[in-house]
């Protein structure tokens, strides 16, 4: 019987999760492989014992440990960050060892430097982990969905945004209350920049474009906004125009440019992804041949993350067992056919858009506000105006048809310079309708 050896470095939470997996799931894969999947060694600096069940497992502080071990077919990095996860990912592929990681930072930064070095060295690198947790999307769009042209892909790609709106929208709860909560709850980091300013989401979309079309996407193509100023009120007047808010990755392909963004987006109630909420992701991708498929579950966690972890080191395994490594290209393109992208400036996107203008209610105000939308081209869909007390400032809310991004941006340097208006415009983006 043969046995495929792994060593994982980082056992941490999704160290702990492959590992239960593969012990826990030990007979059902050997029915399914014809072969053993064996944890040989674990490298992690912060831990000076392994688990009970693990206790066979060799336990070292020095990475190197796996790397120079002949035995060892699978190389699992976990720690996370650019560095030392980089290097380490490198000296694997050097060493002949086949890698897999959930590192989307990395490869959205440094992706191309690590596959083009696999093909060198001819190894594989799996990184189903690295986008949407235990959902597998990254062999959907490599394999399920290999013959379509991927048309769009939009999803909510990040858990504790999620979970964040959906509480703010269920209960009226600020921002900096529902974050709070998620952190104590464990949703949410200490540092929850990257979740909520929108980085997290952006780089698991950088690899999601890349793998669609072909497209060598860095997460500095990608432009990005979070969730941090959305205010309960916006949630309210989104809801009463029949809409929910979601921090939302889109892109589209246009052919000769994408679209690459990441922003909180105004989404119609009855849309499938509306209806993603919690701690929950969703991930809606349209091809040429087979329409509209969405992909939903759990996009972090210990035991989902690391079932997605062990489906890439099953099928290296079941590569190594056939040999035919390499059978599937990492990007699902062959890497000659990987271009750089073009990407479609934010000032020509075109879509509807959300407006809460703060002013005087005074005759002649309206008239001033609409005026400057015309003048700028931006056609008024629906609106609405609460009545108020005539000395206090009121917000006069918009729906708009579509619109360029830049005829907006030019609106609302007019409108936010005018002494109409007493506070900055609010603009969030609607969902594109199909």
């Amino acid at each position: 019987m043969k046995k495929i050896k792994v060593g994982i470095i980082g056992f941490g939470t999704v160290g702990r999760g492959l590992a239960l997996t593969l012990h826990e799931q030990k007979e059902t894969l050997l029915k399914r492989t014809g072969a053993e999947f064996e944890l040989s060694t674990v490298a992690d600096i912060a831990i000076d014992s392994l688990p009970e069940q693990f206790s066979d497992v060799n336990l070292t502080k020095n990475a190197d440990d796996i790397f120079n071990d002949p035995e060892i077919d699978i190389v699992v990095e976990l720690i996370g960050g650019i560095e030392p996860a980089k290097t380490f990912i490198l000296k694997a592929i050097e060493n002949g060892k086949h890698v897999v990681t959930a590192n989307k930072a990395l490869l959205s930064i440094h992706g191309k430097e690590i596959f083009d070095s696999a093909v060198t060295h001819n190894v594989e690198v799996g990184f189903e982990a690295s986008v949407g947790g235990g959902m597998p999307i990254i062999k959907s769009l490599k394999e399920g969905l290999v013959a379509n042209k991927i048309n769009y892909i939009k999803g909510i790609m990040n858990g504790t945004a999620n979970y964040i709106l959906s509480q703010m929208t269920d209960h009226g709860t600020p921002f900096d209350e529902v974050l709070a909560k998620a952190q104590e709850l464990g949703f949410a980091e200490a540092d929850p920049t990257y979740d909520v300013e929108g980085i997290d989401t952006a780089h698991k979309l950088a690899i999601l474009m890349t793998i669609a079309y072909g497209l060598d996407v860095k997460l500095d193509n990608i432009t990005v906004e979070g969730i941090s100023s959305i205010e309960p009120i916006d949630i309210e007047y989104a809801r009463k125009f029949g809409y929910r808010i979601k921090l939302l990755a889109i892109s589209r392909n246009h052919g000769d440019h994408v679209e690459a963004r990441v922003h909180p987006t105004m989404v119609p109630e009855n849309h499938m992804l509306a209806t993603i909420n919690g701690a929950f992701n969703g991930i809606l991708i349209n091809g040429d041949t087979v329409n509209d498929v969405l992909l939903y579950g759990q996009g972090a966690g210990m035991m989902p993350t690391g079932s997605a972890v062990a489906a890439d080191v099953v099928d290296i395994g079941r590569n190594i067992l056939a040999d035919a490594v390499n059978r599937v290209p990492a990007l699902s393109y062959l890497p000659e056919n990987i271009t750089q992208p073009t990407i479609t400036p934010m000032h020509d996107l075109v879509c509807p858009y959300y407006f809460r203008v703060t002013a005087f209610d005074k005759p002649g105000v309206l008239s001033t506000i609409t005026g400057i939308f015309g003048k700028h081209d931006i056609s008024i869909s629906s609106m609405i105006q609460p009545g108020q007390d005539a000395n206090e400032p009121v917000h006069i809310v918009f729906r708009t048809h579509r619109a360029s991004e830049g005829a907006v941006e030019k609106a609302i340097k007019e409108l936010d310079s005018h002494d109409v208006c007493t506070a900055p415009t609010v603009k969030i983006r609607l969902l594109n309708p199909e």
